[in-house]
């Protein structure tokens, strides 16, 4: 979006491991209560069991963000809450800024830096710049200070500078909806802006093989990133079923099944 800058797989029946290599990321809880995971907090439909990621992989962590407490409100930069409370379903434990910076692929990135940073993989942190379409690397930018606080201020320089479109070009394409994983991402670069939602949770049918999964999201202005309802199928909801349809409908957007994108490892 554009800036306003002022402002292989095992499924299993699990619960949740201890995020032991994957917590390192700096959440607002020092302890971490099961309940307080997405994984633990997000009940599957009667059928379905989770699709477990590795420790260690972008999938567990994602599946292993804590949550603020049930019933949180979703906040803007500024302190305001969201006009719209009926969009989600949890909000995800990390904060916003007190910029309007961090917006929809910019959420995207904050995730996928603070899974790199948690794993100290500081030397693969970089996202490209909508201006040339290169990339900006953390470690450039701190001048080699690997200090939370340095990183913090990385992604706000990236949230000035990227967007869905650089962001776009940085991901590579799934070729089939039926192929998605655990990080995958919806994506649009239209004009003026587009949209970005990030998956951070699948589960599969035990019966038929069917896969549901959870989808999250920042959008305008900078606000907290939230796990989205789904507006179409309530009794679902908050799940999204991988169908034949060609539109993935969501509150506030709506993507194609074509728009699916992965971070290169």
């Amino acid at each position: 979006m554009i800036k306003i800058l002022f402002s292989v797989m095992v499924i299993v029946n699990w619960s949740c491991k201890p995020a032991v290599d994957s917590q390192e990321f700096r959440q607002t809880k020092d302890s971490v209560k099961q309940s307080d995971k997405i994984c633990d907090r997000i009940k599957l439909p009667e059928g379905y069991v989770r699709i477990e990621e590795k420790p260690g992989t972008f999938g567990y962590f994602l599946q292993n963000l804590v949550l603020l407490p049930k019933g949180s409100k979703v906040f803007y930069y500024n302190g305001l809450p969201k006009i719209n409370q009926r969009v989600h379903v949890a909000v995800i434990d990390l904060d916003v800024g007190k910029r309007d910076l961090q917006q929809c692929a910019d959420a995207v990135m904050r995730l996928r830096g603070e899974f790199l940073y948690s794993q100290k993989r500081h030397s693969e942190i970089a996202f490209h710049f909508v201006s040339d379409g290169k990339p900006r690397y953390f470690l450039g930018y701190s001048a080699g200070d690997t200090a939370y606080k340095a990183f913090r201020k990385y992604m706000d320089y990236v949230f000035s500078y990227a967007n869905t479109r650089s962001l776009h070009g940085q991901l590579q394409k799934v070729a089939s909806i039926d192929s998605m994983r655990i990080g995958d991402v919806f994506i649009q670069k239209r004009e003026p802006y587009g949209h970005a939602v990030i998956v951070v949770d699948m589960a599969v049918n035990k019966t038929d093989g069917s896969k549901i999964y959870l989808l999250a999201q920042s959008y305008m202005p900078a606000q907290s990133i939230h796990i989205l309802t789904n507006p179409v199928d309530k009794q679902l909801s908050p799940w999204y079923a991988i169908s034949l349809s060609d539109e993935i409908i969501t509150p506030e957007w709506v993507f194609n099944k074509d728009d699916l994108r992965r971070f290169v490892e």
